[in-house]
């Protein structure tokens, strides 16, 4: 198939472009990081795709939505608005639309809850998203709805906390694998460590993508394990795998998102079930030397 990547030069924008190619697809790859912005393709672009998937996004890590919200709120609004406005001019395949379990009501993620979040569940209190972040993200899924209603095909997927060996140091496990490969001491953690984390390895972010465009899956659907692991049970596990015992320093101070975020997998497990463990993510995070993005 003839196929747009987005943010192809991104964490999950290369893996995808990577495994597409490998199945015999035709990529085009636009990253602003290598002189092709996106929205001069949607302002501009009339070429028709098979397949997009946008990937694109400003600054998704907590401490830009957090310290820069306007910039990681209009910036990913304009990317999203533009993507679905030139998606009804030039009528795609299909679009794959990256939402994001920051859509989800933080009322229910606030400790007391300790239920999964399952996909109808943004619906109980949809004013309610975690952030800026959060609530851009819903409004594109509204966005996708509206040209689905409109004739288009278009899968929206909800990645929960997606991780990988080659991971900005942006996100905690990338900024925990460089700690404990510097055998840092103390290894200090945003928050109380307490937050507990859906972790879900790119890799299997992008085969439950890759199975929801095979399955013309609409969604939305959650990519996650169903499984909750804590920042500071993550750090410990750095810590034992790079073979040293640290002194662990939470800093209260500084952005920690919400206190309890795990998904249901029970619609992604029809179609896809993740295979890579926490612990197998961090053992690969390890063998792997830094990598400074």
């Amino acid at each position: 198939m003839n196929v747009l990547v987005t943010g192809s030069a991104g964490f999950l924008g290369r893996r995808l472009t990577d495994a597409l190619e490998a199945r015999g697809d035709t990529v085009t790859a636009i990253d602003i990081a290598e002189g092709c912005d996106a929205l001069d393709l949607f302002r501009d672009g009339h070429r028709r795709f098979d397949l997009v998937f946008h990937c694109a996004a400003v600054a998704p890590h907590r401490s830009a939505i957090d310290g820069r919200p306007l910039t990681v709120g209009a910036g990913n609004l304009e990317l999203d608005s533009a993507l679905f406005q030139w998606a009804a001019r030039t009528q795609p395949g299909r679009v794959v639309y990256f939402s994001s379990s920051a859509a989800y009501p933080v009322c229910l993620q606030d400790g007391s809850h300790r239920d999964p979040l399952r996909e109808h569940d943004t619906l109980i209190h949809p004013e309610q998203p975690d952030a800026i972040y959060g609530a851009v993200k819903a409004m594109g899924e509204r966005l996708a709805r509206l040209y689905r209603d409109q004739g288009g095909a278009v899968t929206v997927v909800r990645p929960f906390s997606g991780y990988g060996e080659d991971q900005s140091a942006d996100f905690p496990f990338g900024a925990f694998r460089i700690r404990a490969l510097a055998r840092e001491d103390p290894f200090t953690v945003w928050g109380d460590g307490t937050q507990v984390r859906d972790w879900v390895h790119i890799d299997d972010v992008v085969g439950a993508v890759l199975a929801s465009v095979d399955n013309d899956v609409d969604g939305p659907v959650n990519i996650c394990t169903g499984i909750g692991t804590s920042m500071a049970q993550l750090a410990r596990m750095f810590a034992v795998e790079a073979g040293y015992a640290p002194r662990f320093e939470f800093l209260a101070d500084r952005p920690s998102g919400v206190t309890y975020r795990v998904g249901d997998p029970t619609r992604l497990n029809e179609i896809y079930t993740p295979k890579v463990t926490i612990e197998e993510g961090v053992k690969r995070a390890l063998a792997q030397q830094p990598v400074n993005m």
